[in-house]
């Protein structure tokens, strides 16, 4: 399983983007692209299927049995679809998801408001705009292997002739039990691939993260944490490609950072104790995803496909009263952990 974990894997498949129909403009907390919008978007569209065809080969293989269910679906009234593929009862993966949407449609007057309070004061209710995103989670079997979620996504938005694009994405670990190795090993390498890029990226990303995914009501946050990024503001050497070029890196950074991980913890013994405390855990992400997570408000709000939406959710949860992780045990020493972020490498 490690071959394609070595760096030759995430940098053979980069693609040759042309910049001569695009002029690249530089905006406070966004990156403005001023192009053909269907030259960017079937571009775009491309590299999301292949991406999803080389997760879901890698997810297969590290899984040692189980294949994906594919769904096609497509919205109504011509506004895109999107690929759904779902793994469930897995050898490693109890559920694993890597779906696929390529959406338009006309930005809800919520959603603009949202927008416009990151600043993005140019977006206006009802502009339309077009939503491009592979998105992946892995909630293993064992309570000893931790889930992980990733993304990258475009968003454009259309008004008064012009076309306003920027991206985001990132990866997260959510363990149920902690192993320090693990956390450090998974932030040293989203670090490493930040800094190709520009080496403030990390701390940024990763303070991002760290807030992003973050409980309130429970004062804890959802796990050890990743990176995390939106509206970016791209350095531009290298024009639109270098933007594009990290949002590719990202997604195929996924299995790289997560693969040794998971089969370092899979075999480990666990029993019932174990078993039911990843259960207490999942409820906490499901939590998360229906409270604070912007995406699932989004897809809520602009009438998207409730399975897509909800692909994410861990296939089992379970909810106690006022549980309390007995002092001195390892679930306290979680606990510990995702109240307190702190720097990892």
């Amino acid at each position: 399983m490690m071959g394609f974990v070595a760096s030759g894997y995430r940098h053979a498949h980069r693609v040759e983007l042309h910049q001569s129909k695009c002029e690249l403009t530089r905006r406070s907390q966004e990156v403005v692209l001023r192009c053909s919008a269907n030259d960017f978007r079937e571009r775009f569209e491309g590299q999301l299927r292949s991406l999803q065809d080389e997760v879901c080969s890698e997810v297969v293989k590290l899984d040692g049995g189980a294949d994906f269910h594919e769904d096609v679906w497509a919205k109504e009234n011509g506004r895109g679809g999107g690929r759904s593929r779902v793994i469930e009862d897995g050898n490693m993966f109890e559920k694993a998801a890597v779906n696929l949407s390529i959406i338009n449609g006309d930005i809800s007057p919520e959603r603009a408001a949202a927008m416009r309070s990151r600043g993005r004061e140019g977006v206006s209710d009802g502009s339309k705009y077009f939503a491009g995103a592979i998105s992946i989670v892995f909630h293993a079997r064992s309570p000893l292997v931790p889930t992980l979620r990733g993304d990258i996504r475009v968003f454009q938005s259309f008004s008064d002739n012009e076309t306003v694009t920027w991206g985001g994405g990132g990866a997260d670990l959510t363990p149920s039990y902690f192993f320090e190795e693990d956390t450090v090993e998974f932030h040293r390498f989203w670090k490493q691939t930040c800094d190709r890029y520009d080496p403030s990226y990390y701390a940024k990303f990763k303070k991002w993260c760290d807030e992003y995914f973050y409980i309130p009501m429970r004062k804890e946050h959802r796990g050890v944490g990743g990176i995390f990024f939106d509206d970016l503001e791209f350095e531009t050497e290298g024009g639109l490609s270098r933007v594009e070029e990290f949002l590719y890196d990202v997604a195929r950074g996924w299995l790289p950072s997560y693969a040794a991980i998971a089969e370092r913890r899979k075999d480990s013994a666990y029993g019932e104790k174990e078993r039911e405390w990843q259960l207490l855990r999942r409820g906490r992400y499901a939590e998360f995803n229906l409270v604070y997570d912007r995406g699932v408000r989004f897809g809520l709000l602009s009438n998207g496909r409730i399975e897509s939406i909800m692909v994410s959710a861990p296939p089992l949860v379970r909810w106690r009263y006022n549980h309390v992780a007995d002092p001195g045990s390892k679930e306290e020493e979680m606990l510990e952990i995702l109240r307190t972020p702190r720097d990892w490498v």
